[in-house]
């Protein structure tokens, strides 16, 4: 399956709880960091739920 590379570049702070655990089960949690990923529909749903947060690393 394909993959997909996520940066995290936002902080969760004063954002909304669904916000923060989504950074969580993207396996994101500090701003810098990356995470590989499979380019799922699922996955892309939670990339866009937190879009202003991450950015896609290709």
């Amino acid at each position: 399956m394909a993959q997909i590379t996520v940066r995290q570049t936002g902080s969760p702070i004063r954002r909304t709880k669904d916000q923060r655990a989504t950074l969580v089960g993207l396996g994101l949690n500090r701003v810098g960091r990356t995470k590989t990923l499979e380019d799922t529909p699922a996955i892309r749903g939670m990339i866009a739920k937190v879009h202003h947060l991450v950015e896609v690393v290709k």
